[in-house]
């Protein structure tokens, strides 16, 4: 499952690389599993970084996530039976690419407590919280997503942060608030319960099959949006994790 080959040999799996390439060897390690690299930062007391499993403190924090269709290709060549299946293989390839550079490793799924994903991406790239409660992306827009972060022992430069605003500041209609059928998007809150139930009426099958027709509506990375069946697949994950 995952890579090839390795990214280092094998004498120096498990020991750290870190070197002036460090973040620039993460990224090439990631995109041999049609992954990218979302920025880092280095660990501040109030990041609410984890230890390593060794005892030492993290110093420096790498997010992996995707965009566009390599991540969900890879995965779909390489699908195992199972439940979760996507967090499944994420760990694994993940893990793998962890081993060889002598990084902790934590997902958003792992918990509780649960790692504050969103805090430590708005801390690693310019990525803002939307009214509908995702992160959005200036060029992504809500097509986007994150798998995974290494937590290394050692500091190292990670890319700066980009400047900018939110792309929802200037989008004054902000139809992902007006187009759900349900209306389980406010801006303040969301309706889980009534967005469920609507998706397994009948007339829900275009929000199951072809993804949440609020966040299709934002105009931000239109030409980012997922393949059918990689849109399918999610909704059908989010009802599976519904009670």
């Amino acid at each position: 499952m995952g890579r090839n080959k390795p990214l280092l040999p094998d004498s120096k799996k498990g020991e750290s690389t870190v070197n002036g390439d460090q973040y620039s060897t993460i990224a090439t390690a990631l995109s041999m599993v049609g992954m990218i690299a979302r920025g880092g930062f280095r660990v501040r007391p109030d990041d609410a970084v984890p230890p390593l499993g060794d005892g030492r403190a993290a110093r420096t924090v790498v997010i992996a996530g995707n965009a566009g269709p390599a991540m969900w290709r890879a995965f779909r060549a390489d699908i195992r039976p199972g439940p979760d299946p996507l967090d499944r293989w994420c760990r694994s390839v993940l893990a793998e690419i962890a081993k060889e550079i002598g990084a902790g490793l934590v997902l958003p799924s792992d918990g509780p407590p649960y790692a504050p994903f969103q805090r430590w991406a708005m801390r690693a790239e310019a990525v803002f919280i939307s009214p509908l409660g995702l992160l959005i992306h200036p060029k992504w827009g809500l097509w986007h997503g994150y798998r995974g972060a290494f937590l290394v022992g050692e500091p190292f430069d990670v890319p700066p942060r980009e400047a900018g605003q939110s792309p929802c500041e200037s989008c004054p209609e902000k139809p992902c608030l007006t187009t759900c059928p349900v209306g389980a998007f406010t801006g303040e809150d969301y309706r889980v319960d009534d967005c469920t139930a609507y998706l397994h009426r009948p007339d829900g099958s275009s929000c199951l099959t072809g993804g949440c027709r609020a966040r299709r509506a934002c105009p931000v990375g239109k030409n980012h949006l997922p393949e059918p069946d990689q849109a399918g697949f999610h909704m059908q994950a989010f009802l599976a994790s519904r009670p």
